[in-house]
Parts: structure tokens; sequence; C-alpha cells
């Protein structure tokens, strides 16, 4: 079963929340966590390593926070998701060539692969920004 992770779940509130605010307004992870509902060092936790990949920029010592790296509608609900997740995958044998014996001669293989590209282009459909304007945390 395809279950998004509490991981998953914060990190998604985590920055529709960034999307909420005032462009180019720093958040204090304090802020962020406590609007979310949160743990806060979850949360910053989350947010660091979505720094490293551009999804947010961290700002430290005073006035230190964190912003979007980028505008929400530039943003993905898949970029988020896959972030945490790793590559959405509804079977290991979407792994690759060789990771299931059966592979080759699987009629459920094609079915996989569908739910796949299904999920992975439903979730490059909605946007931070859309979700932002939908969403009240």
């Amino acid at each position: 079963m395809m279950e998004l992770t509490r991981k998953g779940e914060y990190a998604i509130r985590g920055v529709i929340y960034l999307a909420q605010i005032p462009p180019g307004t720093v958040a204090l992870i304090s802020e962020i966590a406590e609007a979310t509902d949160v743990p806060q060092t979850f949360l910053a936790k989350i947010l660091q390593s979505f720094a490293k990949i551009g999804i947010v920029k961290s700002f430290r010592g005073a006035g230190g926070g964190f912003i979007l790296g980028r505008h929400p509608s530039r943003i993905t609900l898949r970029e988020v998701v896959e972030a945490v997740e790793g590559p959405i995958m509804p079977n290991r044998c979407l792994l690759g060539s060789g990771t299931c014996e059966r592979d080759n001669i699987c009629g459920v293989h094609p079915v996989w692969r569908k739910v796949q590209e299904r999920v992975a282009e439903t979730l490059d459909a909605v946007t931070l920004e859309e979700l932002a304007a939908t969403t009240k945390l």
C-alpha cells in the first residue's frame, strides 16, 4: 500500500505554510511548527533537508528561519513528497530490471507502472501555490 508517512505529512504542512505567508517573509522554525502543529525538531530536520535541494532557503542567526526556495507555482506536490518519501513506488518490481525474477513474464508489472505514472502525474499537476490557496492550517 502506498501511504504517506507522518514525515511526508509534516513536510507538506510546513511548505504550505511557507507558501501562505507574504513572499520574502522569513519564518522562524518555532512559528512554522506552531502554525502547522508539527514538532519543531522534526520540522527543522525536514526543512534543512529541503534547503539542500532548493525547495526552501534557510537563514541562520538573528532573523534566521526559512522561506520557499522559489515561487510556489514552481514547486509541485510530487517534488515535496519525493524529497521526503523517495520515488513513488507502488511495488518493488518497479525498482529496476532484475529486481523481480518475474518482471519479464508478469502481467501485473505494466499495471503497477501505470499506477506509478498516474500518481506521479496527479502530484505533478498540483503546485504549492494551489495548495496554499485552498488549505486552512
